[in-house]
């Protein structure tokens, strides 16, 4: 949310008439220009209109102070708030319908399977590259293919754990995928806080909304990682692996952890012997069995990938290999 738009004023009348006019051409996910409000959407709409103007302004500055109390932030680089610069969160949220939903997540799900396939075979027998399917110049020449990590993984175990994607409607509705987030994607943190926030400033939407939880994909979390452990234990040991409180989305990071109830850690926290990663506590050394990583995977390990980096764990590559 820009800065005009915390002088936001709510474009919908005490009897739910718009108070805005649509633009030939242009998608509006409120209002189908021929029916009215779409159907989705009519509870939002009913719940919103029975604010006035001054309940409106404060539940928008409630918002603002939970944001604050929770410390949520998003570090902009050169931003001259820094490390202070306190999220923003639209109070309208963007309603789907279940069924266009359903359609978007099977989408969503076949892409993220097929870059899984194609990671697990560039990093493995390379069958695309020797077949002519992929070009290897487009592979070998890519700053982002680390060799030290060919044959690293067993091409039969998922490689793409976390996947995002940007999307965006077109003027005709539908939905597009304008950029694949396969390097430690970021936001389900502040989805969740965003969700958070909104329940505690505005709970008669999600009361009166059927709105979908979010909480399962928690608990989806949970199980995926602590099942990715290379051999059985009751309890694995999971750490998210953070650059650190400089890194624009840190509040995420540890808002994570916590959440999932890992140690937070960077690269200094952990240690590489005889192959193996350790969490040094103040008990001594813990076994590490699964990284949720947040490092850019370049900087993890600066014996094989970038020796500069101050962000990884020296032997972090061997590990993986064995």
């Amino acid at each position: 949310m820009n800065l005009a738009a915390r002088q936001y004023t709510l474009p919908i009348s005490p009897l739910g008439a718009l108070d805005y006019v649509t633009q030939p051409g242009v998608w509006d996910e409120m209002v189908d220009p021929a029916t009215g409000i779409r159907p989705h959407w009519t509870e939002v709409v009913a719940t919103l209109a029975r604010f006035d103007a001054r309940e409106w302004s404060a539940r928008q500055q409630r918002i603002q102070r939970l944001l604050r109390e929770n410390g949520v932030t998003y570090n902009v680089y050169d931003d001259p708030r820094g490390y202070t610069r306190t999220w923003q969160v639209d109070p309208v949220p963007l309603v789907l319908d279940v069924a266009e939903w359903l359609g978007i997540e099977a989408g969503l799900t076949q892409r993220a399977h097929l870059l899984d396939l194609i990671l697990r075979d560039l990093y493995g027998p390379r069958r695309l590259l020797r077949e002519g399917l992929l070009p290897p110049e487009a592979v070998y020449a890519h700053g982002g293919y680390l060799r030290p990590l060919i044959d690293a993984l067993p091409a039969e175990r998922t490689h793409l754990a976390f996947y995002a994607a940007d999307l965006a409607r077109g003027p005709d509705g539908r939905v597009w995928v304008t950029a694949d987030r396969c390097q430690s994607p970021s936001g389900a943190g502040y989805a969740i806080e965003n969700r958070s926030v909104m329940a505690r400033t505005f709970p008669e939407l999600l009361e009166d909304g059927a709105v979908a939880r979010l909480n399962p994909w928690l608990d989806a979390v949970r199980a995926a990682l602590e099942g990715m452990a290379p051999a059985p234990r009751d309890v694995p040991q999971v750490v998210v692996l953070t650059p650190g409180p400089a890194n624009e989305t840190y509040f995420e990071h540890a808002y994570l952890a916590a959440r999932l109830g890992y140690p937070l850690a960077q690269g200094d926290d952990l240690t590489v012997r005889d192959g193996r990663v350790w969490l040094k506590a103040v008990a001594g050394l813990r076994p590490v069995d699964v990284i949720l990583r947040r490092v850019d995977e370049a900087w993890c390990d600066p014996l094989e990938l970038r020796a500069e980096s101050r962000l990884g764990t020296p032997g972090l590559v061997e590990a993986v290999r064995r």
